[in-house]
């Protein structure tokens, strides 16, 4: 909103058209949003609004610019996006309440079940394995004979059961508010690793567990998603691990990926800050090169050298002591942390010492008040701890946010006069902490101001009968402070004279605001002066990331636009990242004991810290070859995804005809593959099962076909064939076989005899079927049985006396439902095949080959089904209309 704001002003001079898309938009305003020259809109909006325009029954629900809805995307954050988030998928879901009682169960196993005696754990790929003596055990208490029974499956619960147990931990992936377990928007860095000692089978056994894992995380933010959940089964069985309610369990409608998504564009670019580490990724998997833009200022920023601790008490220590060095010297801190369980564990230390902080992480009364947190992390004095720090958006200003401290200053002056209502603290946060900070000094002017607004505030509140909402309150306080910003001082203060009301409050308010907004502004700019001689901001990250571009981010705070800061890491050898990595750490160990018997005292030596930074390195590695084998996992999958979306377009745009013309071909496949399925055109017609041939014929179009076909027997299919065999030319547009049925003369007007014409040079050509002696009979045989099915279903629809517009409207609900269905299963079975191929490395096949190969089986097999059950319901709906209007009332045929 934001941009579309400020550079939409710049593209409305130049005579373009600018539209925004936003959460809560109705499909007329997203739709004419769409259709501008320049459209801003987060991911995730774009994203559901192409699944859900692609799960649409009528073109009217459209949304997008179809049928050309991509042409040129500009993404902001490009690296979060496609690779942080690029493996992320975006569902459309529904719900499957059958298995719900399960999930609690498992959770009573899982407590049971106990690490090395039970299971085993891989931190890397965050996968578990039952052993023997588990999978007993866990039979035993369930009371069945086999875990993965079909009929009765225990595997999965138990398996995602201790997940939930071993890697989501309460505080760091997810924290429990109003009785749900909501996600903590923490990175999962994508993972690689081109490890040469790592064989090429071996290493696509990694990719399921990843896959898994990854599915779940989101991009590093540290803020709470309420809105998502993590798939397969995981957020249910963190919630019976906290004894939560279970919500149901969710069945994929549809799905794509960022990269999926944003590799529609023919033209695609971005912009970030730190994507010179990701260089590689971005060439390879989305030909984009990285240019480098020079800085608009030197960055003169220290980047002090990392210290490395023996533990992980050594260090907590020492960042203890070094933001309290900086408290006493008076330059603002941030303490980057990567959970919330370790931002609140260094709370407590510098409560210990009374050094007063801020936390901002995704608690609710931490995060509602992030604007104001960080709108002062950049004041003398000033103590940050922050978890994630990368992902939020608003700069650090030495000296102090002007803006965002006078909004501060005017709602602790109002707000109090116009509600008694306590604010919410999940929804409002808790005041931010103001100890340690220079008081801001306000002119006389700007103190009589406030009081105005407030007596004004404190006579409004009490003429309402009505106690007004804290909600209420502080809406209009910013309704006001905006309303000021756009008309001026001057403006406001000629409203005010010639103000007929007798409490304006809102011009009030507003004109407060200006005031204290300069006092601010000079306060600001003298402490921001005194910060950047005492050195500027100084960073401290806590523990290395996964990535170095992650690490980057932080860093990135210090020196903005060419201001003084500086920054130092601080690691541990006990930290997660080197545990998660079984990384050797003992030559550090030793290295550091041969240094200092205290093992607690940081070091610095260059050794220790290349050989970290080393290992740093190796992970990302690790990391961009499990993402390049994602990518092309998920190629297999796109590749369907754009034939079944391109075709349901197709249905859901076009004309009446060209709905008709589908349904021709669709009739025409289906009688083809009933044809080819019983006969060998090198092997003559007597021993062709022509018994079989007829009896699915006939059982696909029901009693429609039965009249026609209820004295024919195969005898008497196979005398019309013999008198065929060696025949010459045929009438194209109205041919029947010797002594077999007539089909109805159903192919008048150009268009229909056209269309006949084309379906036989299309028999003709076909390339893909079985040849050999008598394939000009097959052919025969195959024209005849598709024209007496085709004119069989025009003669029934002409019967009916429909208009066209209701034919045409019965004909795409079918289509597309039969579609909508079949491709739903499809998805689940991909994903299940996603996870079986990668058992099949253990005989030495490649896992994405056979990935490549079934899936297409899978796809083939869809498609026929569709064409098969489309026909089917077609005309078992015109044998009998009346009978079927259910077509209209239920969700899937």
């Amino acid at each position: 909103m934001r941009d579309a704001e400020w550079m939409g002003r710049v593209h409305r001079f130049l005579g373009l058209t600018v539209g925004l898309i936003q959460a809560g938009m109705k499909s007329d305003e997203r739709r004419a949003s769409y259709r501008c020259d320049i459209t801003y809109t987060n991911n995730s909006e774009l994203g559901f609004d192409y699944l859900r325009d692609n799960l649409s029954r009528n073109k009217e629900q459209l949304v997008m610019r179809w049928p050309r809805p991509f042409h040129f995307a500009i993404v902001d954050e490009v690296d979060s996006v496609l690779i942080d988030e690029g493996r992320n998928p975006l569902l459309i879901s529904g719900e499957d309440n059958r298995d719900a009682a399960r999930y609690q169960v498992a959770a009573k196993v899982a407590e049971l079940l106990m690490e090395g005696v039970h299971y085993t754990v891989e931190l890397k790929g965050n996968n578990i394995d039952l052993t023997e003596d588990g999978v007993a055990h866990a039979e035993i208490i369930l009371g069945t004979d086999d875990l993965w029974d079909e009929n009765d499956p225990w595997a999965r619960f138990v398996m995602n059961a201790l997940k939930a147990k071993v890697f989501y931990r309460r505080d760091v992936q997810y924290i429990v508010r109003d009785g749900k377990a909501i996600i903590i928007n923490e990175l999962m860095q994508t993972c690689s690793m081109n490890q040469p000692f790592l064989s090429h089978w071996k290493f696509h056994l990694l990719i399921q567990s990843f896959l898994h894992h990854l599915y779940q995380s989101w991009p590093l933010t540290g803020r709470v998603e309420p809105k998502r959940r993590w798939s397969d089964g995981i957020h249910q069985a963190v919630e019976a691990k906290e004894g939560l309610k279970i919500q149901a369990d969710s069945v994929i409608v549809a799905q794509i990926t960022y990269q999926s998504l944003f590799k529609l564009y023919p033209k695609l670019s971005g912009m970030t800050g730190t994507a010179k580490t990701e260089e590689k990724d971005f060439l390879k998997m989305f030909k984009m090169p990285v240019i480098e833009v020079p800085t608009n200022l030197p960055n003169v920023r220290v980047d002090l050298p990392i210290q490395a601790f023996a533990t992980a008490r050594g260090k907590w220590l020492y960042v203890r002591a070094e933001v309290e060095s900086m408290f006493q010297l008076g330059r603002p801190v941030l303490v980057g942390t990567t959970s919330v369980e370790s931002s609140e564990y260094l709370s407590d230390l510098l409560k210990a010492h009374h050094i007063p902080h801020n936390v901002l992480n995704a608690r609710p009364k931490y995060a509602a008040r992030e604007a104001e947190i960080i709108a002062q992390a950049g004041r003398k004095h000033a103590i940050t701890i922050s978890t994630n720090m990368a992902g939020r958006g608003t700069d650090i200003i030495l000296g102090g946010n002007p803006k965002m401290l006078t909004k501060e200053i005017v709602e602790d002056s109002i707000l109090p006069f116009l509600t008694h209502e306590p604010p919410d603290i999940d929804m409002e946060g808790e005041s931010t902490s103001h100890k340690g900070l220079s008081k801001i000094k306000l002119g006389p002017s700007s103190l009589a101001l406030l009081a105005k607004a407030a007596i004004m505030a404190k006579y409004v509140h009490q003429s309402e009968r009505n106690e007004w909402s804290f909600s209420k309150a502080k809406s209009t306080i910013a309704e006001s402070i905006e309303m000021g910003q756009t008309i001026g001082m001057e403006k406001l203060q000629e409203r005010l004279a010639e103000e007929f009301e007798i409490y304006p409050l809102c011009d009030a308010i507003g004109l407060a605001y200006l005031s204290v907004l300069r006092d601010c502004e000079i306060h600001c700019s003298a402490e921001g002066t005194e910060v950047k001689t005492l050195g500027g901001l100084h960073v401290v990250g806590t523990s290395l990331h996964e990535s170095r571009r992650i690490d980057n981010q932080l860093r990135g705070r210090a020196g903005r636009q060419g201001d003084p800061g500086s920054t130092r890491f601080m690691v541990s050898l006990q930290d997660e990242i080197f545990q998660k990595f079984n990384l050797d750490t003992e030559w550090a160990v030793r290295l550091i004991s041969r240094i200092t018997n205290d093992e607690d005292i940081a070091i610095e030596s260059n050794v220790v810290v290349k050989q970290l930074l080393g290992l740093q390195i190796n992970a990302e590695k690790y990391y961009f070859g499990i993402r390049k084998s994602l990518v092309e996992f998920d190629e297999v999958l796109e590749v369907q995804r754009k034939h079944v979306y391109n075709l349901r377009q197709v249905i859901l745009s076009g004309d009446s005809e060209s709905c008709s013309e589908q349904i021709f071909q669709y009739m025409q496949a289906v009688a083809d593959e009933i044809v080819l399925l019983n006969i060998d055109p090198q092997k003559p017609p007597k021993t062709w099962n022509l018994a079989k041939l007829l009896d699915e014929f006939v059982g696909l179009g029901g009693k429609l076909l039965g009249e026609s076909f209820k004295d024919i027997q195969e005898e008497n299919l196979q005398s019309a064939l013999e008198q065929i065999h060696g025949s010459g030319s045929v009438k194209a547009d109205s041919f029947a076989l010797p002594n077999m049925p007539m089909p109805p003369d159903s192919f008048r007007g150009i268009r229909k005899k056209t269309s006949s014409i084309m379906r036989w040079l299309a028999i003709c050509l076909d390339d893909t079927s079985k040849k050999g002696r008598y394939t000009n009979t097959v052919n025969l045989l195959r024209k005849y049985f598709g024209d007496f099915l085709i004119a069989t279903y025009l003669n029934a629809v002409q019967e009916s006396h429909y208009d066209d517009a209701h034919i045409s409207g019965i004909e795409r609900e079918v289509l597309l439902k039969t579609l909508d269905a079949l491709w739903k299963d499809h998805l689940v079975n991909m994903n299940k095949l996603s996870s079986a191929v990668n058992v099949r490395s253990f005989g030495h096949r490649n896992p994405l080959e056979e990935y490549k190969i079934d899936g297409c089986r899978f796809f083939i097999s869809m498609l026929s089904a569709t064409r098969r059950l489309t026909v089917e319901a077609l005309l078992h709906y015109w044998s009998s209309p009346m009978e079927s209007d259910e077509i209209f009332n239920t969700e899937d045929q």
